[in-house]
């Protein structure tokens, strides 16, 4: 009869334990040595989680093989951040209107703190421009890797080692980080500040992560402070002087900086900082002049990056109630900007894939606490070593969650790599070429949005030109010297993306050498006369428009080569008419 009698089920706080000391009824927050079973009374001491090593390890090979593979993305990259970059370093590269002195929306601050790095590796390689690129390139990766791994160590202090491995696996493959991780782009920098703010949080250092998060809406991008909002206030709630303190000082410090740096450079009291908020929020700026698209742009494209990794982190509010106790409320702070900068930024009519990078970690962390909560989703909440069927399924179906996200991405990276690599590549074939006159003229005609920098121009090629093919929009010029450099205002420029009647070269007889791609399309399009040149390079380009969405997207074997369509991206050299 005894046995029959209905009592109530022993909870967590009913068990005993010799290894730990009595807790609080009711924690403040979930921490790794809540979680049921964990004593160190087994011989190995307690559980203190990932380590830096093993993080720094996983994280440092992927971003070294990232800086050394990435393509460029986007032609913003090119020609408003390794350009400038270039100038200052060699006196020559493309400027945009952006750098007119008579508009002043880009901080020459941001490209400085570059040139601390490529300064030094200009003259350690000398005339090896390409080394000077890959050198920045490394030195983005470990502005990546310090700020991922204090992220991952951070939540393995706080939430364990299963959620911190999940996380670091997809920091490291997931191609969305992957590629944004060495992007030369104020959003990848707000990316850093966005993973080391959050990290700084979680380890308890809420003035750090407040001051972190004013240098990456400074120094980087200005309308990441949205992202910042919601762990920039939950830190003044906690520690308000000292996150205050810091996070004031640290903004004022950098917004006087950035105002001298940009007298220094535009020769007038201006504020790169000020101009680009006044541009685009208060003065009705035009983005919409460079391409719009529809509302569901960035849920395609974070699925393209994160593949079911994106939709595992927007279910993440889903599993909260469930999981509240041990996620509520700092690791939803961290994650609560994945949220409001996607909602925020699918309102604007321009969109680009770039300004998503900001809240990449977060969708890494989302993801990871969503597959280390599936177990919790089936288990008795009275009975933390339910061990049923059904549970024992959900554990087991985390690593095959895991796997297939990295698969995927793994398939992502690799298509994109191998099929959209060419326009580097050919470009450095140049160097092998220096047997052209000195003065030589590089043309490129609708290939202009895939140049890769002046990096990639060796010296003997006195000059880059466009080359009209149809392009009707305002293109980049060559810093003007003789205007004044950095601090001119030139009268071909203009804020409606206008094409300017200088930007062609019109005489296609002065060209050298020609950056053509050519496509095997069944209709016409519009190219140039290839009879009068020869090619001395040509590799294999993914051809967008022809080739399917699933094979161009995804690497699958044996598929991607068959069911895609190539065109060859060649460089080609004038051949000399006969005396």
């Amino acid at each position: 009869m005894s046995f029959s009698t209905r009592q109530r089920r022993a909870t967590v706080s009913d068990l005993p334990s010799s290894s730990s000391p009595p807790q609080p009824s009711k924690p403040e927050s979930y921490t790794k040595v809540d979680k049921p079973g964990r004593s160190s009374s087994d011989g190995v001491g307690e559980d203190r989680g990932l380590g830096w090593f093993t993080v720094l390890f996983a994280l440092g090979m992927l971003r070294y093989i990232s800086a050394t593979s990435n393509i460029i993305h986007d032609c913003d990259e090119v020609f408003n951040y390794w350009e400038p970059l270039h100038y200052l370093l060699y006196k020559s590269g493309f400027q945009t209107w952006e750098y007119s002195s008579e508009f002043a929306l880009r901080s020459y601050l941001y490209i400085i703190f570059h040139e601390l790095v490529g300064r030094p590796a200009s003259w350690l390689f000398a005339e090896e421009k390409v080394r000077v690129f890959y050198a920045v390139r490394l030195f983005l990766g470990f502005l990546s890797l310090i700020s991922d791994a204090t992220l991952v160590v951070a939540l393995s202090r706080k939430y364990g080692k299963r959620l911190a491995s999940y996380a670091l696996a997809m920091l490291c493959l997931a191609s969305g980080c992957f590629f944004a991780s060495t992007s030369f782009l104020p959003s990848s920098f707000s990316m850093y500040a966005m993973s080391l703010s959050s990290g700084l949080f979680l380890l308890e250092k809420p003035a750090w992560a407040v001051a972190v998060a004013a240098v990456g809406v400074i120094l980087g991008w200005p309308f990441s402070i949205l992202a910042f909002l919601p762990l920039t206030f939950y830190s003044l709630a906690k520690q308000f002087k000292q996150a205050f303190l810091s996070g004031a000082v640290t903004s004022i410090a950098l917004l006087a900086l950035s105002i001298l740096v940009d007298h220094c450079y535009y020769q007038h009291w201006t504020s790169s900082v000020f101009n680009l908020l006044v541009y685009n929020v208060l003065g009705g700026g035009e983005s919409h002049l460079y391409g719009t698209e529809g509302p569901l742009f960035y849920i395609r494209n974070g699925f393209n990056n994160f593949n079911f990794c994106f939709i595992l982190a927007l279910l993440f509010l889903g599993i909260l109630p469930i999981a509240r106790r041990k996620y509520a409320p700092e690791l939803l702070v961290v994650i609560s900007p994945l949220y409001i900068w996607l909602a925020f930024m699918s309102l604007q009519p321009h969109k680009e894939e770039r300004f998503l990078y900001p809240i990449y970690p977060l969708v890494c962390v989302a993801a990871s606490a969503v597959i280390e909560s599936f177990p919790d989703l089936f288990q008795d909440k009275y009975n933390p070593y339910d061990n049923s069927i059904i549970v024992m399924m959900a554990k087991f179906l985390r690593p095959v969650a895991l796997s297939v996200i990295l698969c995927a991405s793994h398939s992502r990276t690799f298509s994109l790599i191998n099929g959209y690599a060419a326009p580097m590549e050919v470009y450095k074939i140049l160097e092998h070429h220096d047997d052209a006159r000195t003065g030589s003229v590089l043309c490129v005609g609708s290939e202009w949005h895939r140049y890769p920098s002046s990096f990639f121009v060796p010296d003997y090629i006195g000059e880059v030109r466009w080359i009209d093919d149809g392009f009707r929009g305002l293109l980049p010029f060559p810093f003007n010297d003789t205007l004044g450099g950095t601090a001119a205002a030139p009268p071909y420029f203009n804020n409606k993306n206008k094409a300017s009647d200088e930007q062609y070269l019109r005489d296609i007889e002065a060209c050298t050498f020609l950056v053509e791609l050519q496509l095997n399309r069944p209709f016409p399009y519009r190219g140039n006369d290839l009879s009068a040149w020869e090619p001395i390079a040509a590799l294999p380009y993914l051809d967008r428009e022809l080739s399917p969405a699933k094979y161009r997207s995804f690497f699958i074997p044996y598929l991607w080569q068959e069911k895609n369509v190539f065109g060859m991206y060649k460089l080609l050299k004038r051949v000399s008419k006969p005396e």
